[in-house]
């Protein structure tokens, strides 16, 4: 893969990482400071690259999170309103705050069902490429999507 090659599909996904990043995390600082680590890796790693560039590069980036987790804080249950819109697009006064609603729900579920639905849901990837980002397979991808979206329900009706 040429240099420009790399980046011409690294913007056509950058949103997307960042939103990825930002959700797994809670804070939009450090979802920026993964998000230029796994470029770099990606970067230096791209000559060896074969197949879907996106889901490649979100496996990267959630190694890069799974490096740094272990020294994360607990994630924050609530996010300011400028990181929900950059999380979400805006849709109305009352679909922003259910969006808000969701994402601090998210906050509260375990990491792997997080990263499944996000990835499923926010960033729509299918479940086989969720399985190859989090190095799974297919059939633990959805019991983190069908556990997750329960966790959700029982969260979200407190």
């Amino acid at each position: 893969m040429t240099r420009e090659q790399f980046i011409s599909e690294v913007r056509a996904c950058q949103g997307q990482l960042r939103r990825f990043l930002t959700s797994l995390c809670g804070d939009a600082v450090l979802a920026d400071d993964i998000a230029q680590e796994a470029l770099v890796r990606a970067y230096v790693a791209s000559g060896h690259f074969v197949g879907n560039f996106k889901a490649w590069l979100f496996r990267v980036a959630y190694n890069c999170f799974v490096d740094n987790i272990r020294n994360l804080p607990e994630p924050t249950e609530s996010l300011d309103a400028r990181e929900v819109q950059q999380i979400v697009s805006d849709e109305g006064e009352e679909s922003a705050f259910r969006k808000e609603e969701l994402l601090r729900a998210l906050a509260r579920i375990p990491e792997k069902e997080r990263t499944a639905i996000v990835l499923f849901y926010f960033e729509e990837l299918s479940v086989k490429e969720i399985a190859s980002v989090m190095q799974i397979p297919s059939g633990t991808v959805k019991y983190y999507l069908s556990v997750g979206r329960n966790h959700l329900k029982e969260i979200i009706r407190l």
